[in-house]
């Protein structure tokens, strides 16, 4: 990663880099939670793998005009519980967006410029979304967020 340029656009890119490391975790991860789902409830999670993917590609794309080396994917990552059923998957699916959410949050405290800020509440925005509609199907109450990304006390 290039180390050059002001501490807080350094900073900035830090961030993106731990941003980028949770797309990769939530592509990977919709693919469980789609297997997990029956055909006809698959919609929603190909939408969100879809949507993961085309913001990790501009993560990649900012990184790259900026000198930085994008994260590496990983080959698999460790799932946080068992996926048996409809259920699980969404509540996988809500770990993932949460995770997602905390890293884009992450970002927002180290965002140097205007740009990185903006991409990181449209996305952040995105995440909290998609977790309310599957904290839905896995039966969480509530179902909403009052700071996405934040811990939850």
């Amino acid at each position: 990663m290039a180390e050059d340029g002001a501490p807080g656009e350094v900073a900035e890119t830090a961030a993106m880099r731990d941003v980028l490391s949770a797309e990769h975790v939530a592509v990977w991860g919709y693919g469980t939670v789609g297997a997990a789902l029956p055909p006809e409830a698959r919609e929603p999670a190909v939408a969100a793998e879809v949507a993961h993917r085309d913001v990790r590609d501009r993560l990649v794309a900012l990184l790259e005009t900026r000198g930085a080396d994008p994260v590496p994917r990983e080959a698999g990552y460790a799932l946080p519980f068992p996926v048996l059923s409809a259920v699980d998957a969404a509540a996988l699916a809500v770990v993932l967006e949460e995770g997602v959410s905390a890293a884009w949050v992450r970002l927002l405290d180290q965002a140097a410029g205007t740009a990185a800020r903006e991409l990181a509440v449209t996305e952040l925005g995105a995440a909290e979304v998609r977790a309310v509609g599957w904290r839905a199907a896995a039966g969480a109450i509530p179902v909403t967020s009052a700071f996405p990304g934040l811990p939850q006390a």
